[in-house]
């Protein structure tokens, strides 16, 4: 049985296709010491496992298969999995499939499943290609999207995260003229609701969050575009009214720099590449994604499949550790946040 003190944490494998078994593998075997933080159990497809052993090599006989993972012995010397479904046909690695698609779609609604049924205490997600899942015939524009809809909640934000700072996004996986036109007053309110939710459960109700412009200049007076002080300004101004510390909106080329600096902790930005373009930048693989809304904690990593080199071996794995460790750390305190995010959202 596993130690009962520790949080029991669901590690999604992804698409089987990627380096999800592979930086998965090297995880659980090669950073003992994760086992005094969690109880690590793997949510997918033991053959998939089996199969990558070889490329970072491990011994496929290590891979051990569980029904519940509060059955799970948290031994250094193996990883243990829980089969989702029936096992998979083998898939070419480094290729997109639909049948891997459908397996990383599969994988993530287990987790769900067995969150709510209080199995586990938190999820960690591996990386799934869009383009197969959908192949896989799930139109979801990510994990994001998915987790949200299998929880039922409605006002959710990615967080990308590393160390102390965090910056939570207006809008993600959608086309820019999406992005302009869903960032409304509404949307703000809700993600600076939800930000400052989080800032109470940690702790820190009285961390300022900076509102990064959507235009450059954060619009300069009305020069380059109105949404700054059509949108982002009477947000802000109500949110400061409701006892949030809400700044902005500030340029963002000023802004992210000073966050990085460490002037702000907490970020709001309006659009994926606003946020992901400059973390990705300056963390690499120190960077985390948080999905802020959910009743359980979910952090993975902040990388795509790489197909180019999955299967090579080379893959690292240093933000899925990562990952797993801010996921333990989050996890004894996350019903903090979900109820102050639940009373945010009502």
């Amino acid at each position: 049985m596993s130690d009962h003190h520790l949080p029991v944490l669901g590690i999604t494998l992804g698409d089987v296709a990627g380096i999800g078994p592979e930086i998965t593998l090297r995880t659980l075997l090669e950073h003992p010491d994760l086992r005094e933080e969690c109880v690590p159990v793997v949510l997918g497809d033991a053959g998939a496992l089996r199969r990558a052993a070889a490329s970072v090599g491990a011994d496929p006989d290590v891979i051990v298969t569980i029904d519940d993972p509060r059955d799970a012995t948290n031994d250094p010397g193996r990883v243990e999995v829980v089969q989702v479904g029936e096992p998979m046909p083998e898939v070419p690695v480094g290729e997109l499939s639909a049948v891997a698609g459908d397996g990383s779609y599969r994988f993530v609604v287990a987790a769900c499943d067995l969150a709510k049924q209080g199995a586990i205490d938190g999820i960690v997600t591996a990386p799934l290609n869009k383009a197969a899942m959908h192949a896989g015939g799930h139109q979801y524009p990510g994990h994001t999207e998915l987790l949200a809809e299998q929880f039922g909640v409605k006002n959710f934000s990615l967080v990308l995260s590393a160390g102390d700072l965090y910056f939570f996004h207006l809008t993600t996986h959608v086309s820019l003229r999406q992005a302009i036109e869903g960032i409304t007053k509404e949307r703000t309110t809700d993600v600076l609701d939800l930000a400052h939710a989080f800032a109470v459960a940690l702790g820190r109700p009285d961390t300022p969050i900076a509102v990064a412009g959507l235009n450059p200049h954060a619009g300069e007076n009305r020069l380059f575009g109105d949404e700054d002080a059509d949108v982002l300004e009477p947000a802000i101004e109500a949110a400061r009214e409701r006892g949030i510390d809400a700044r902005g909106p500030l340029p963002a080329d000023a802004l992210i720099p000073q966050a990085v600096r460490g002037k702000w902790e907490l970020v709001v930005v309006c659009y994926h590449d606003q946020g992901h373009a400059p973390f990705k930048a300056v963390y690499g693989d120190d960077g985390v994604n948080i999905t802020v809304g959910l009743p359980v904690v979910r952090v993975s990593v902040d990388h795509g499949t790489a197909f180019d080199i999955a299967g090579e071996g080379v893959a690292r794995e240093g933000s899925l550790v990562l990952a797993t460790r801010r996921a333990a750390a989050l996890a004894p305190g996350w019903d903090a946040v979900w109820r102050t995010a639940s009373r945010a959202d009502g």
